[in-house]
């Protein structure tokens, strides 16, 4: 037993030395296993077959090699030590910091001592480590990668941040120049404008020189004196071009509205306002809402579609105008037409009466705004001073202002007494579609399609407010009979209810994808009216919350009206035609 236990110190240690490991943990477990009187260790350095049926496993060794003839122990000892040396001091250069990794010499060493001595639980926890060792390096870099991944992101999305704030800036600084680029445009139409008369002017000069040196050579004895002093209105009449004789007739004409100008101040926008007579309106109707319209008549009034329709103030008799440029007043209930307007170039948009009912505003595609004298049917005055096609027009409360809207992204607010633009309003970036007064104030409504309502003191000319919260085009906006809450639609058919006293929204309601026209209240401000892209008058209870529908329009319907009993509802199409709803 005492000779079976004495292995050889020097050759273990050898052994230990070859493997490049430290194999003193498995020297002590071999004496370990050796003092309780096990015999596997000493089968393991013994280099005759053994006389049991295992295997083993031939352990490849590349860490060095002994040449034939010097297989002395000494040498062999020496050349370990130097390969031992030689990695130290590769492993001192090496630039990242390396870990005692366990080769895999030993790991299959280890494995084949576990299966024979039958541990195979402490095998299976070894392998486990070993597999899990190497999922954990996986996942290390793994984790370096997207880490890496991660700021390049982060830095991409600075990049962008920076990018967009330079945007905005950018953009911001794009309005005033634009302003500044159609203050210089008018600027060059004028200049061009006066040129051009210079031009004529100066053919006529040359036509009548030419005309007197033809007659001198005739024998007819003229004088350029002569001409300059002629009274004849005709003979000078002759020696002017097609311009020049326009801008004398302008200038006559001028000079007698001079005349009667001078005379006319500006009007004063009244700072004590008349109480809204619609405000305690809804505790005096407690009458349930009408929503069952049904179709009963329709009108064929316009051979083009309808634009507006609106109800007088006082009779039973509303107004329709049309793409044909003609506005019509009709009587009710039969439909007769009483009286035809027409002067506008171009399609109307929109009409508004005068507080007292005797006088009418329209606006149209010509960009220009009229009035009219509703006794006569005739044009009383006609306010230019838009780019482009005019959208919409509201009176002040008071009588002697006339607000616009237009498609070149203004609002002007119009003098009748001194026939003047007395304010131009800025902010909005894209069409303004729509403009009404507050009952009985000096506030201005506005929708645009740059997606915003804007708030505006008509006096000062300066937006108050803004509300957001569409996501397309306003096409329509209005306050309730009783001024304490603005419904707006889009053109997206999305409804929208806003609290004016709080400029903010209450609810949203989507009766798209159809684009909503116009919205109307009717007089109690319990119903919302809206006619749709599709044909289709939506109904909204305000109370119950409850959306009915009114199917009757063959195409499109651009516009509603209640009537002021709220009896009957009044619709108008792109067919020409108005449809009475009772």
């Amino acid at each position: 037993m005492a000779a079976k236990q004495g292995l050889p110190t020097l050759a273990l240690r050898v052994l230990e030395e070859a493997l490049g490991m430290g194999l003193t943990a498995a020297r002590d477990t071999a004496e370990a296993v050796a003092a309780e009187g096990a015999y596997y260790l000493e089968q393991v350095t013994v280099t005759e077959a053994s006389e049991d049926d295992y295997e083993y496993e031939e352990i490849p060794d590349d860490n060095f090699s002994i040449p034939e003839g010097e297989e002395d122990l000494a040498k062999a000892i020496q050349m370990v030590q130097e390969q031992a040396t030689d990695t130290q001091i590769l492993e001192q250069k090496t630039v990242l910091p390396s870990k005692q990794l366990v080769p895999e010499v030993i790991e299959d060493f280890l494995c084949n001592f576990l299966i024979k001595m039958g541990m195979t639980r402490t095998l299976d926890c070894f392998q486990s480590e070993c597999k899990a060792r190497e999922d954990l390096l996986k996942t290390q870099k793994e984790r370096d990668f997207h880490r890496m991944h991660h700021k390049r992101i982060v830095q991409e999305k600075n990049k962008l941040i920076n990018d967009l704030k330079g945007l905005k800036l950018h953009y911001a600084s794009y309005e005033p120049t634009i302003r500044v680029l159609h203050e210089k445009h008018h600027t060059l139409l004028k200049q061009k404008m006066l040129t051009s008369l210079e031009r004529d002017r100066a053919v006529g000069q040359i036509s009548g020189l030419q005309a007197t040196l033809k007659n001198m050579e005739i024998g007819h004895n003229y004088h350029a004196s002569e001409i300059r002093v002629v009274p004849n209105r005709e003979k000078e009449n002759a020696l002017e071009g097609p311009t020049q004789k326009g801008l004398r007739e302008a200038r006559e004409k001028n000079k007698s509205n001079t005349k009667i100008k001078d005379n006319t101040k500006d009007s004063e926008f009244p700072t004590d306002m008349q109480p809204n007579p619609n405000l305690y309106l809804y505790k005096e109707n407690i009458c349930p809402a009408k929503v069952d319209y049904k179709l009963n008549n329709i009108f064929r009034l316009h051979e083009l579609p309808v634009s507006c329709i609106i109800m007088h103030p006082c009779k039973d008799i509303l107004i329709s105008c049309g793409e044909d440029r003609l506005w019509k007043v009709v009587g009710l209930p039969k439909g007769n037409v009483l009286l035809t307007g027409f002067g506008h170039t171009d399609w109307l948009s929109d009409c508004c009466f005068h507080p007292s009912g005797n006088k009418l505003a329209t606006s149209s595609g010509d960009t220009t705004v009229k009035l009219w004298d509703l006794s006569k049917g005739n044009c009383i005055l006609t306010f230019e001073g838009h780019n482009h096609a005019v959208w919409s027009c509201t009176w002040h409360s008071c009588g002697d202002f006339v607000a616009s809207s237009s498609l070149d992204t203004t609002s002007k607010i119009w003098d009748v007494n001194s026939e003047r633009c007395r304010c131009t309003l800025y902010g909005h970036v894209d069409s303004v579609n729509s403009i009404e007064f507050f009952p009985g104030s000096n506030t201005l409504l506005t929708g645009s399609a740059d997606k915003t309502l804007s708030v505006w003191d008509a006096r000062t000319g300066n937006c108050e407010q803004s509300l957001y919260g569409h996501m397309h085009s306003v096409n329509d906006a209005t306050f309730t009979p009783r001024g304490h809450m603005i419904a707006s639609c889009d053109a997206c058919g999305v409804i929208k209810l806003w609290d004016f006293r709080k400029l903010l929204p209450i609810v949203s309601i989507d009766v798209g994808p159809s684009p909503g026209n116009e919205v109307n209240f009717d007089s109690s401000g319990r119903v919302l009216a809206q006619a749709s892209g599709n044909g289709v008058i939506h109904l909204l209870d305000l109370k119950s919350g409850q959306i009915y529908k009114l199917m009757g329009h063959e195409s499109e319907a651009h516009t509603v009206v209640f009537s002021h009993d709220g009896e009957y509802l009044f619709s108008g199409g792109s067919d020409g035609t108005v449809r009475t709803w009772s």
